[in-house]
């Protein structure tokens, strides 16, 4: 439990609700039901073993973050999960009620293992040690196979590994969700073409061949396809979307429009993942309190390549 006021509520509520759920106790000293529920939430905290995070907030003395939460009386309990009030409670609750409040939104022993492994997975990344990190996503996705990210690297770093069938395999039950995220439809696409150059004649062939090729027959997008799927294989991101923007500029309906839908997956591909610390300067936090955080934000290089192909797909496709 951690007495929080307006110099550290950004610190030990907004960005430690980032990553473990935070109950904050609205009390004041006045207050009898408060002296009931405070020892039940601590010990509901020590039992819960790191599933959430108290903090306790005078309200007398913190008026300012008691008025931005719209605290109306006392004992009132938010709970926060990134950066935002989920939900709440009034009153000096049985414990029961409290616990059945929690474990509506906290993860479960098994989630939270999953995370812890997928957390040390990325680490293992990081150092270099794939093989490791494989065994790490893989037991997170046994303990909770609801974990899209978990899904997303495992895939990932099968595909990278070369493991091709096992990828499909973990892929799957993504694919056949609906609507089906663009993170893992690119995925897919990226397999499908590792598949495609090792599978299919085409893919054996060499730019020399595709150039002579294309040279007399500019609308065989067939082979246009295949080359850019071949350009996709080997990394060449820009180079396959120049020849997909080709069929596109032709024909943007051909075949089911796989040229833009693969492209569109190559966007994404290149896409770099959000940087955790990556936050624009503010002087108000997510929850209304009035204060100023040091955070910079880098700029990637990729993202000027990819808004460059952004443009040019929109500009082929109107």
């Amino acid at each position: 439990m951690i007495e929080v006021s307006v110099e550290n509520f950004e610190l030990e509520v907004m960005q430690a609700s980032m990553e473990t759920p935070v109950l904050v106790d609205f009390w004041a000293p006045w207050c009898g039901p408060c002296k009931v529920i405070g020892p039940l939430l601590e010990q509901l905290e020590e039992d819960y073993q790191g599933r959430f995070k108290l903090v306790k907030i005078n309200s007398d003395d913190e008026q300012q973050i008691s008025q931005a939460f719209g605290i109306k009386s006392l004992p009132t309990c938010i709970l926060l999960k990134q950066g935002r009030p989920v939900d709440g409670f009034m009153g000096a609750l049985p414990q029961g009620q409290i616990k059945a409040f929690l474990d509506k939104h906290l993860p479960s022993i098994e989630e939270l293992t999953a995370l812890e492994d997928a957390q040390e997975a990325q680490a293992l990344l990081e150092e270099g040690d794939a093989q490791a990190a494989m065994v790490k996503l893989q037991e997170a996705l046994a303990l909770n196979p609801a974990n899209d990210d978990a899904r997303f690297d495992y895939a990932k770093l099968l595909i990278l590994e070369g493991d091709l069938e096992l990828a499909q395999e973990v892929l799957s039950p993504a694919l056949a969700q609906i609507p089906r995220a663009l993170r893992f439809d690119a995925l897919s696409h990226w397999l499908a073409c590792l598949q495609f150059v090792q599978t299919d004649p085409h893919g054996q062939w060499s730019q020399a061949q595709f150039e002579a090729h294309l040279q007399n027959n500019k609308r065989d997008f067939d082979v246009r396809l295949a080359r850019a799927r071949c350009w996709v294989a080997s990394g060449e991101m820009p180079q396959a979307m120049e020849e997909l923007l080709e069929i596109i500029m032709r024909d943007k309906t051909w075949s089911e429009e796989i040229a833009r839908k693969l492209y569109v997956a190559i966007l994404e591909l290149m896409t770099p993942p959000p940087a955790k610390e990556a936050q624009t300067k503010s002087d108000t936090s997510e929850g209304g309190i009035a204060l100023t955080t040091q955070v910079t934000q880098h700029d990637d290089p990729r993202l000027e390549l990819i808004s460059k192909y952004r443009r040019r797909l929109s500009s082929a496709l109107n």
